[in-house]
């Protein structure tokens, strides 16, 4: 469920008609539902039954700080992947001990300010990334925590650049491999193994794939009890995937009702890194009709905004802002990127002029956090919806930001 409706013919956010919104701060423009993140954050965090749980939103999927303050005040904590992602997190007033270091490449500087900041965990995915911490935790004379994430061979997800949890792909280790980092993490005096971590993919619309992860990381525990290693958390990453023009989605209460089922008894702290299906529905980016032309609608947002349609031949659900009796027609949504691969949608039933205002739906994960300046085109504003008003949350930039770090270099 989300906060984005109609009332008599006009959309709103909350109680806040976007075409107030359009009209204050121009287009294009994302807009996300303050009510709609709180709500898919206590849906989560409100599923934990039996087991100690911990919600850490993926800030990957969006990151301005004023969505990790409100995420943060309704108990999530976060999934980082960069030294950037750390530092907009601890912005947000984020607790350290409910952060979590994802990635693959972590460099000697980020794991230098994981440990100052005495984040949760470090999820090492390789033997050389769990010698390095080892390393650079010894130069420091601290202890890093640990956990290893193993990959469970499961291949889940709607598109190949999202599967995560396969032998093919590059995150994690196999299951031998992990009983040997978790062998040499114990006996390291630099190191203090806290958990063990997998993650399987993106957009995934059944439990299968998270219950055949499970209950391999269930057999994996019990090993580690027979050698008396005891960890403080299982962290089964996210994954969990949303509507964007009709699919059947899993609701967080039965993924964490399965994940309880199947650990049950064991005293171990769920951790779930869940990003776009928190996120995903509570955002729309309004954009408005430059031109029509042939079967083209030709608009002011594009793939430097939204780049997933071109990327993933994603498909995301167009709104009009204000409904009309007229009748609809085929086209495609595009816009001004000298790229065929610049659209937004295509072949929709729809019918627009120039000047209109659309909403496409369901940018809130993936959307802005993607964009680029491709073509020199400044991006665009980020706007807060909060019950009936609305503010700014990331100001527009304009062409002063396009160049300020290439100015002044040879004065």
């Amino acid at each position: 469920m989300d906060h984005f409706h109609y009332k008599e013919d006009e959309l709103y956010a909350e109680d806040v008609a976007l075409k107030n919104v359009a009209d204050k701060y121009g287009t294009p423009a994302f807009i996300y539902s303050k009510a709609t993140l709180e709500r898919h954050a206590q849906a989560y965090i409100n599923s934990f039954k039996s087991m100690d749980g911990l919600v850490c939103f993926s800030v990957k999927a969006l990151s301005n700080i004023a969505v990790l303050k409100t995420l943060k005040n309704s108990g999530c904590g976060f999934d980082i992947v960069s030294g950037g992602e750390l530092h907009r997190a601890l912005l947000a007033g984020a607790d350290p001990k409910k952060i979590i270091f994802s990635g693959v490449g972590k460099s000697k500087g980020e794991m230098v300010a994981g440990i100052e900041n005495n984040i949760l965990s470090f999820n090492v995915e390789s033997e050389h990334e769990l010698s390095r911490l080892s390393m650079v935790a010894a130069e420091m004379k601290k202890i890093a925590p640990v956990a290893i994430r193993f990959n469970p061979n499961v291949d889940a997800g709607v598109h190949e650049f999202t599967k995560t949890g396969r032998k093919s792909d590059k995150f994690g280790v196999s299951i031998e491999a992990a009983k040997d980092l978790i062998k040499k993490c114990s006996k390291s005096a630099s190191l203090k193994l806290v958990g063990l971590t997998c993650h399987i993919g993106s957009q995934i619309m059944e439990l299968k794939g998270f219950e055949d992860a499970a209950k391999q990381a269930l057999e994996l525990l019990i090993e580690l009890d027979r050698l008396n290693i005891n960890l403080d958390f299982i962290d089964m990453g996210g994954g969990l995937g949303v509507n964007y023009v009709g699919e059947e989605t899993i609701q967080p209460f039965e993924l964490i009702e399965s994940y309880e089922k199947i650990f049950a008894g064991r005293n171990e702290r769920l951790i779930l890194e869940p990003g776009r299906s928190i996120s995903a529905n509570a955002g729309i980016m309004l954009t408005r009709v430059e031109y029509k032309k042939n079967d083209f609608l030709i608009v002011d947002a594009a793939m430097n905004d939204l780049l997933r349609p071109a990327l993933y031949q994603a498909h995301h659900d167009v709104w009009p802002v204000r409904k009309t009796n007229n009748a609809t027609s085929n086209v495609s949504l595009v816009g001004p990127i000298c790229e065929t691969g610049d659209f937004l949608a295509k072949n929709i039933n729809i019918e627009g002029s120039e000047g209109d205002l659309f909403a496409v739906r369901t940018v809130g994960a993936y959307g802005f956090v993607m964009s680029s300046n491709y073509n020199s085109r400044p991006r665009a504003p980020e706007i807060m919806v909060d019950n009936d008003k609305f503010y700014l949350i990331r100001k527009r930039e304009d062409y002063s930001s396009l160049t300020a770090l290439e100015e002044g270099l040879d004065d």
